[in-house]
């Protein structure tokens, strides 16, 4: 009863008290039982550290929803008619390209093309960024033929998708080679048919195009086109028809599109000034040149180093070095990497290279090579191999080679890997000053790294060194050239095995021909006749007889160009197909319609290699090429898809009906109806064959009824 009657005092006192209070605060009872916290963890700084602990997570433990596609969802498609994407290049693909990369880095171009076209019949098939760098790197040779053969291959007959680069590059093909129209049939194309539009570089290659031709009317009406279309005031295009009427003596009118360049953009191209200049310097108008280039720096534009590039070799051209080396002061005090990037190796070059022009100024060239900027943030540039490339070339230009040496000694002290252009010049150099040692070293420095050495310079080199005593020294260096692809070329084989027949080194002159037959190399008819005559001397011509008619697998036949056509035809297009089982025969080989080789041979695992020209084999081992036309082509024909071994193959019978007996006849594998070869197909017993394709009478195939790789007419569009 007390307990209770203390609980019921203490609770009317304490609504006594509540009613007391101010009516305007209304005390709300708490029903927490817990504190309240205000942070998840005991401090800032600790949730601070979760937070970069989870991103650190994320970052290495990707949620699984971003790995993983779900199971159940249908896999996206890819649009068919749209060029590659750079996530393709991954895996064997990006492999190729790299390899296709690394040929043409070598200046090997032609078996670069060989390696891209072949890769279209295998499971990696190129992308569309590999098939760019070989048709850009024949376009930057002026190999524009071939570039536009390249083309119409990759992307009309093997059906590769190609995107605004591809066609820019046949564009530009067309213009360098005076067929502007052609580059026109194409921009028309791209803007009816491909699923982009135009780019500026288009624009730009066709306005040079049409004024290089006098079509400066054309180049006028092509720039409005392309400012209507929305594509902005680009400067390269308003630069190339200001030149046309600068060339054309128009001022005015040159002025007049400059001032319309101006009043649409804000920063424009200081290469359009380069212009004004140039012209200016070759009409002896000094001032007025001068006048053009304080103008431009007055506008204190940030100009990237290619502009500037072009405005340094204006001025040294016309003799204005103080202004030149101004120039080139305030870019290297502009250079804050990685914020900007002010000088490239370009620039250095411009500058070395008119140190080497004058006598007496060798030495000031390597001051000029490690010049800084003086400006508080600005950074020495790192020069790169291109850079060290051009002080060693310009060093053994002038027979220093000491100092070249150096040069590259600095090159692999800075963790920088020397090209085929650094061990080109040096090997050259001391070959040249007798100094064979040293030459000797480089040459195995650049095989040792894998680098590519083209049949050119191997030949040359190894003749230089076999002149100079060094036969044998030459073997390991070609031996370990063989141990990379592209194999050396046959007649390097020959050179050094001559050499040694010469001094009766018999037992390795027979390794190095057992190695040409291992890797497929191809053992020319010259050669063999000459190796039979001086075994035969020594009583061993048994060991070559041996050697030739034995089986080698794993390789195929890779004579050079010059021997697969007479040494006429250095262009002609080789195309490899996949593993075949076998190929036996008494084979004759042809090329410019008669016969180039008659070997019993064997091969077993090989991979076949079929070579286009000019023309196109016929049924009966014959090729057919353009009239007079012995050198190359100037439009490539693909032939029609005819494909009956290394050329043309036969075996030791008549091809019979049931196909038993030696007429038996095993097929390279058939073409599939796109043209694709799949592999190890053989004809069989009733003479059928297999693959959606059709062989005519005269034993040339003909695929879906197309006649094969059919060059563009006059008129038309390769596309």
């Amino acid at each position: 009863m007390t307990v209770s009657f203390l609980l019921r005092s203490l609770r009317r006192l304490s609504l006594l008290q509540t009613a007391t209070l101010s009516p305007t605060f209304t005390l709300k009872p708490s029903y927490h039982v817990i504190p309240t916290r205000s942070f998840a963890f005991s401090s800032a700084e600790e949730a601070a550290a979760e937070r970069r602990r989870r991103k650190r997570r994320l970052r290495i433990e990707p949620p699984l929803h971003a790995l993983q596609r779900d199971p159940n969802s249908p896999r996206p498609k890819r649009d068919p008619n749209q060029p590659d994407t750079t996530s393709a290049l991954v895996g064997p693909r990006l492999s190729l390209h790299n390899r296709v990369q690394s040929l043409i880095r070598a200046g090997d171009l032609d078996n670069a093309s060989v390696v891209a076209r072949q890769s279209v019949f295998s499971t990696t098939r190129p992308t569309v960024f590999t098939c760019n760098a070989i048709i850009g790197s024949m376009y930057r040779a002026k190999r524009y033929s071939d570039a536009i053969a390249l083309f119409t291959y990759f992307f009309k007959q093997c059906n590769i998708v190609p995107n605004v680069v591809s066609y820019n590059f046949l564009i530009v093909s067309y213009c360098e080679s005076g067929e502007v129209d052609k580059g026109l049939q194409v921009y028309q194309h791209i803007k009816e048919n491909a699923p982009f539009g135009p780019s500026a570089v288009t624009f730009r290659h066709l306005t040079k195009g049409l004024v290089d031709a006098g079509r400066i009317d054309e180049a006028v009406n092509l720039l409005w086109k392309m400012v209507g279309d929305g594509h902005g005031a680009d400067s390269h295009v308003f630069n190339n028809v200001i030149l046309g009427f600068l060339n054309l003596g128009n001022l005015e009118k040159a002025n007049e599109f400059f001032d319309e360049l101006k009043s649409r953009c804000m920063v424009y191209d200081g290469i359009v000034n380069a212009t004004f200049m140039e012209w200016f310097f070759s009409q002896g108008r000094v001032r007025e040149a001068m006048e053009s280039y304080k103008s431009l720096l007055d506008k204190e534009f940030k100009m990237v180093p290619a502009t500037c590039n072009v405005l340094l070799e204006v001025l040294l051209k016309w003799g204005r070095k103080v202004e030149a080396e101004a120039l080139f002061d305030s870019m290297l005090d502009r250079h804050t990497p990685p914020v900007v990037q002010a000088v490239n190796s370009d620039t250095f070059n411009l500058m070395v290279n008119e140190c080497f022009k004058e006598e007496g100024r060798e030495l000031e060239a390597y001051s000029v090579f490690k010049k800084a900027g003086k400006a508080p943030k600005s950074k020495p540039f790192a020069m790169d191999t291109a850079g060290f490339n051009n002080m060693i070339m310009r060093y053994c230009e002038k027979d220093m080679v000491d100092d070249a040496e150096k040069m590259y000694v600095e090159l692999c002290a800075k963790s920088l890997s020397p090209d085929v252009n650094t061990y080109r010049a040096l090997i050259d150099a001391y070959l040249k000053l007798g100094r064979i040692d040293e030459a000797m070293e480089k040459y195995t420095k650049m095989v040792e790294a894998g680098l590519r050495v083209i049949p050119t310079y191997a030949n040359k080199w190894f003749s230089e060194l076999i002149e100079n005593g060094k036969i044998v020294d030459c073997v390991p260096i070609l031996t370990k050239m063989g141990e990379k692809d592209p194999k050396p070329d046959a007649t390097t084989y020959d050179i050094v095995i001559r050499a040694l027949c010469a001094v009766s080194n018999y037992d390795t002159s027979l390794s190095l021909l057992q190695q040409m037959v291992s890797y497929g190399v191809g053992v020319t008819p010259v050669l063999k006749e000459h190796v039979l005559d001086v075994f035969d001397k020594v009583g061993r011509r048994d060991d070559i007889d041996r050697l030739l008619n034995a089986r080698w697998s794993g390789y195929a036949a890779n004579v050079s160009p010059a021997q697969r056509h007479g040494g006429a035809n250095l262009n002609g297009y080789r195309q490899q197909t996949e593993s075949i089982p076998h190929a036996n025969g008494n084979g004759y080989r042809y090329g410019h319609g008669q016969v180039q080789q008659h070997v019993n041979w064997q091969q077993d695992n090989i991979r076949n290699t079929q070579q286009y020209d000019n023309g196109s084999y016929s049924g009966s081992g014959q090729q057919y090429h353009n009239q007079g036309n012995n050198n190359g082509y100037e439009q490539p024909q693909y032939n029609n898809r005819s494909y009956v071994g290394n050329g043309q193959q036969y075996n030791t019978g008549s091809w019979n009906g049931n196909g038993n007996g030696n007429g038996q006849q095993y097929s390279n594998g058939g073409y599939n109806g796109n043209g694709q070869q799949y592999g190890s197909g053989f004809q069989n017993g009733s003479g059928s064959h297999y693959g959606n394709w059709q062989q005519n009478g005269c034993d040339q195939q003909v695929v879906n009824g197309e006649q094969g790789y059919e060059q563009p007419q006059t008129g038309s569009v390769a596309l």
